[in-house]
């Protein structure tokens, strides 16, 4: 090699060490090619992931498009820039956590077999596995000590500190992702093995497929928002908006469409375009919402009616729902909401403040399950506490099905139903019921739409309602 190439290959070793995407090309430069943009955008936020101030990276992207890959490459990139690192990762089960261990520890154990292809000792020549100290799933590096852990759910993280946690893809298949019990399973693992073992200041990358948006990813994007942690989310379809593929080299339209036409809409939109499976078969697709309430020029409310419909809790494990709501030409403008497990003893008089604190002029409550007795502590309620309320309580017996009740007034509902700008984070559960009930089955509670579908019911005298 002449002087000229060895300063250029020394150039590039140097670059690898600096800039992920980089090191990725000159590792695999087959699949990592420069003009695979959305490769190199994954490489770009992970670098600055891993270098800025976020706490929580998640990334979605389609199968077969390198998520393992690069994950695995990240993974040796950090431990050559920082030896002191203490990585856990975890996969669906152990043998693929295995795999993926092993091909990170042997990536950096290769041996140099071309003397014109860089490996990873060419790049950090001082990166090195400790001899003795080099088993699949718990392995560390020279002057260090248990730098890398591999583990799934129902393995152990017992002893090992973490400063990043990787989780790749933890669902096998889409029945795994209409199983409740399987999500929530995922959900204890991660919170009671691996953030359990992250270290202060510590970092975590989630990697997956979305199914559900009860999967891993969406309790991690719901979770570590409430608590206010900094979060970078990282979402790639397949099939674009404009009807482009993401990558026509790793899968063309006409592969895509063919995978699509033998697993159904549903789990192809998951897979490949990140919409979750329970999200795909929504009942309701959208919710409208408003502002201000609407006013005469003097600021009186141009309601025709306030009304409240009240569904009691038929179980231990059901909500009560109670939602208030004006009504002005064909629609229904809620205006508060209270969903709640909590006791009759105390929704007896949460619902009797509701109720008058509206200026409820009408109040239905379904009288099913203990309905009527409720009804007549909340009007004794109401009454003992405001004696110049105005508010009439009605009770009646729902006869009807609720399943179709709820189908029939779905598209009623998405068009003349508004809702308060930012009722998603006022009324949360009640908000979450609603985006997530299914239009076929598979709902754990039914308690918040059925509740808007009488409301729409009794809206409107003598079947006034129109589509």
């Amino acid at each position: 090699m002449d002087k000229k190439e060895y300063i250029k290959m020394e150039a590039m070793k140097e670059l690898a060490r600096r800039d992920f995407f980089f090191y990725c090309h000159l590792i695999s430069p087959d699949f990592y090619k420069k003009d695979r943009g959305y490769l190199v955008e994954i490489c770009n936020d992970l670098q600055a992931f891993y270098e800025g101030d976020d706490d929580v990276l998640v990334i979605n992207i389609p199968p077969r498009h390198g998520k393992s890959r690069t994950a695995g490459l990240f993974v040796e990139w950090i431990l050559g820039k920082n030896p002191n690192e203490k990585i856990m990762t975890g996969s669906y089960n152990e043998t693929l956590s295995t795999t993926f261990s092993k091909t990170v520890r042997n990536d950096i154990q290769a041996l140099k077999g071309d003397k014109d292809k860089i490996i990873y000792s060419d790049i950090f020549p001082n990166t090195r596995i400790k001899r003795g100290d080099g088993a699949m799933n718990l392995w560390s590096l020279e002057g260090s000590y248990n730098n890398y852990l591999a583990t799934a759910p129902g393995g152990t993280a017992t002893g090992f500190g973490a400063s990043l946690i990787i989780v790749d893809d933890l669902i096998k298949n889409s029945e795994e992702a209409y199983n409740e019990n399987t999500l929530e399973k995922h959900w204890d693992w991660f919170t009671n093995t691996m953030l359990s073992r992250l270290e202060e200041g510590g970092k975590i990358i989630v990697i997956m497929t979305r199914w559900s948006s009860k999967d891993l990813a969406g309790r991690v994007l719901e979770y570590f928002s409430e608590i206010g942690m900094k979060i970078k989310h990282i979402n790639m379809k397949a099939l674009q908006d404009d009807g482009t593929m993401l990558c026509d080299d790793v899968l063309s339209r006409r592969s895509y469409d063919l995978k699509v036409a033998a697993m159904g809409k549903d789990i192809a939109e998951a897979n490949y375009n990140q919409n979750p499976i329970d999200m795909e078969g929504r009942l309701y697709e959208r919710f409208l919402t408003y502002d201000k309430i609407p006013c005469d020029d003097t600021g009186t409310p141009l309601f025709t009616d306030i009304k409240n419909y009240t569904d009691t809790a038929d179980t231990g494990s059901d909500y009560l729902c109670s939602i208030c709501y004006g009504v002005y030409g064909k629609d229904l403008y809620i205006l508060d909401v209270l969903y709640t497990k909590e006791s009759m003893e105390k929704t007896e008089i949460e619902t009797a403040d509701l109720l008058v604190k509206n200026d409820v002029k009408k109040a239905f409550i379904e009288s099913n399950n203990g309905g009527r007795g409720f009804a007549r502590n909340v009007a004794r309620i109401k009454d003992e506490k405001y004696p110049f309320n105005t508010t009439i309580i009605k009770t009646f017996t729902q006869r009807k099905n609720k399943e179709a009740r709820i189908l029939t007034n779905s598209t009623y509902i998405m068009n003349h139903v508004l809702f308060p700008k930012g009722w998603e984070n006022k009324y949360p559960e009640f908000y979450k019921a609603l985006y997530e009930y299914q239009r076929e089955g598979k709902n754990k509670h039914d308690d918040a739409p059925d509740c808007l579908t009488g409301c729409v019911e009794k809206a409107f005298r003598k079947g006034a309602r129109t589509e």
